[in-house]
């Protein structure tokens, strides 16, 4: 087996065709290289915090916002009081936690995790913390700001 399908899984080009298709459809583009070879962040067209969510959260915290557990620990997102500070939120989708990648781009790559975590701007950031708090039973007041995520990004050391 070549080194490529060993670090894949065993897959073949066919599977990576189909994620690439699916990552489309859910308005994921995909990371590309430029001429100096540095690799840049996906970007994500969606814009609502529910589109936002369906297409990047979803996946790990479930639809209904009740995290999963299994090959890895994913929290629940339901009735988490740690959602109450809008700060918190968007520091954790800014910054990443433990095994929750950066969306805060430019990612850190690691081709063993998530090479290429979708980078969201500062209105994606505040429309995702902003819809997590006031679903799944979350009814959490107050929200976050585009203007207050730039401010928290601006605040963080350089990487």
């Amino acid at each position: 087996m070549s080194r490529a399908a060993i670090l894949h899984g065993g897959r073949r080009a066919g599977s990576t065709a189909a994620a690439l298709l699916a990552a489309l459809a859910l308005g994921i583009a995909p990371a590309h290289a430029d001429r100096s070879g540095a690799r840049h962040a996906t970007a994500v067209v969606a814009s609502t915090g529910e589109s936002l969510y369906r297409s990047i959260c979803q996946g790990c915290h479930m639809p209904d916002g009740r995290g999963a557990a299994g090959a890895g620990l994913y929290p629940a997102l339901a009735g988490d009081a740690a959602l109450a500070s809008t700060e918190f939120v968007a520091l954790t989708l800014l910054q990443g936690r433990r095994n929750m990648p950066a969306f805060g781009g430019p990612p850190d790559p690691d081709p063993f995790f998530n090479p290429n975590p979708p980078a969201l701007n500062d209105e994606q950031i505040a429309a995702v913390v902003n819809y997590v708090r006031t679903h799944f039973g979350n009814r959490f007041k107050g929200s976050i700001s585009a203007a207050q995520v730039q401010a928290l990004r601006a605040s963080l050391p350089a990487r």
